[in-house]
């Protein structure tokens, strides 16, 4: 029984190396089986957008390339352990080994999905400027008659909007604030007060 355990180990350790191994050579596929996702994974699907929640069923998350393995290790790691104290049969050690196993797919599986809602976009998109603080970059014509620019502060990046208003004419350095979108890369401002 001894030797079927560490079998397990080896096999499921040697997995688990070859996969961090590839993962930082950049060689390690995006995709596991069973539904899963990994953490990194890039698709592009039509249908499936950076940062979507699957709605998987719970136990398919726990379905993948990574739990797996790791259950495997930690399989032949807790009976291998086991057989070695003295007056453990063999009906135990391999409750001990299914309980080591069981453990370590479920504990694989809440950290993959921890990493993975750590994932960010990082598209700075246009409709979170509104509400916010900027400063006139080139001037703003008075009564919506053309375009300025204005610079901001969103998501911890500075970025640069043409910017129209509907009140008097706001000079270069002037502070405003975004009142609305007007388009894909035009917010209208207002004088901050």
């Amino acid at each position: 029984m001894a030797t079927f355990f560490i079998v397990c180990a080896a096999a499921g350790g040697t997995l688990l190396l070859c996969q961090v191994l590839m993962g930082l050579l950049g060689l390690g596929g995006h995709h596991d089986f069973g539904g899963g996702h990994d953490v990194g994974a890039e698709h592009d699907l039509g249908h499936h957008e950076v940062g979507h929640e699957h709605e998987d069923s719970w136990y398919v998350g726990l379905l993948t390339f990574r739990t797996l393995a790791a259950a495997v290790t930690f399989f032949g790691l807790g009976g291998w352990l086991a057989t070695t104290r003295e007056g453990m049969g063999a009906p135990l050690a391999l409750l001990i080994a299914l309980a080591a196993g069981g453990g370590a797919m479920f504990l694989v599986a809440w950290l993959m999905r921890s990493l993975a809602r750590l994932q960010s976009e990082g598209t700075a998109r246009i409709e979170g400027s509104v509400g916010k603080t900027g400063t006139v970059y080139l001037p703003i014509p008075a009564q919506k008659a053309g375009v300025g620019k204005i610079q901001l502060n969103l998501q911890n990046r500075t970025v640069e909007y043409q910017a129209v208003t509907a009140q008097a004419q706001l000079p270069t350095g002037a502070k405003v604030v975004v009142v609305g979108v007007v388009s894909a890369d035009t917010v209208e401002v207002a004088p901050h007060e």
